[in-house]
């Protein structure tokens, strides 16, 4: 493996991708950094997010950010460290809502913009939205639209992809696990 690899990881609802993440970051026995991009706006969502942070390694760092995830990881990423983003359709969410004209587009050509030039090993954990019906609400659409195209431009920049479906890894790209 060359001194930067890239990994996608998709998957529906409880497919078991973070847990595959968190799985290889463990074993690149690098140290690790932990991108969270979650917020919290329901109990629910503070019950998923309490989940996560019970299953991580306590010797992980962590840096929460729901909007800046290429400035974050232009900071963090560094040769033989492990970085693993979890999740990009969260952070998408976060910037389809923020209040922000133009936010969308510029994070998102920052994602692209930096994800070529980080070394070490960075792990971007998403939710695969896109294999059912078309939504019938209009934020619905652009969601699964803009999480499409954030998947497929993502993607073509990731040595390795996975899909994960009921707790099993197909490996779309890339070497088999």
């Amino acid at each position: 493996m060359t001194d930067s690899h890239k990994i996608l990881i998709l998957g529906g609802v409880r497919s078991g991708k973070s847990r595959l993440a968190e799985r290889l970051a463990m074993e690149s026995r690098m140290p690790v950094t932990y991108l969270a991009t979650a917020t919290i706006g329901d109990a629910e969502m503070q019950a998923r997010i309490d989940l996560h942070r019970a299953n991580r390694p306590a010797h992980w760092h962590v840096i929460e950010e729901p909007l800046r995830l290429a400035t974050i990881l232009s900071q963090s990423a560094a040769a033989n460290h492990c970085l693993l983003v979890d999740c990009l359709t969260l952070w998408l969410t976060n910037l389809l809502l923020h209040p922000g004209s133009n936010i969308l587009e510029n994070e998102l050509a920052a994602l692209l913009a930096v994800l070529p030039a980080l070394p070490g090993r960075i792990i971007l954990v998403s939710n695969e939205t896109n294999m059912g019906v078309t939504p019938m609400g209009e934020l619905s659409r652009r969601y699964c639209d803009q999480a499409g195209r954030l998947h497929q431009l993502v993607a073509q920049q990731c040595q390795q992809v996975i899909l994960m479906v009921a707790g099993l890894p197909h490996t779309l790209k890339g070497d088999p696990l």
